[in-house]
């Protein structure tokens, strides 16, 4: 496993680079996050598709199906592909501190 730290504290992640405990999830680890996946900004549609994935995923305990993301933020899977250019689940999950969704490759 490997290891990324803010202020002192490690924060694991799998082998795909996706944190292991979305407990751990904060600010500065989506910015980091960000930067690794080549966004420059995080912009307010960047933050409103993180937040609804967080608060989807402490309800649920799973990332919404991508139709169901798309109909509740209101983007198109274009606009959100143009907000994550690495996708809803590798880019999106990722930047929010979710597990690495099933079925993402």
């Amino acid at each position: 496993m490997a290891f990324m730290e803010f202020g002192g504290k490690q924060v694991e992640l799998d082998e795909d680079g996706f944190i292991v405990n979305p407990e751990e999830w904060n600010d500065d680890v989506a910015l980091y996050f960000a930067e690794s996946e080549g966004i420059k900004e995080l912009t307010e549609d960047h933050w409103k598709v993180i937040r609804y994935l967080r608060d989807y995923y402490k309800q649920f305990q799973v990332a919404p199906m991508v139709r169901k993301m798309c109909k509740q933020t209101g983007y198109s899977l274009k606009q959100i592909y143009e907000l994550f250019p690495s996708g809803p689940a590798k880019g999106a999950c990722k930047l929010a501190g979710l597990p690495k969704p099933t079925g993402c490759v």
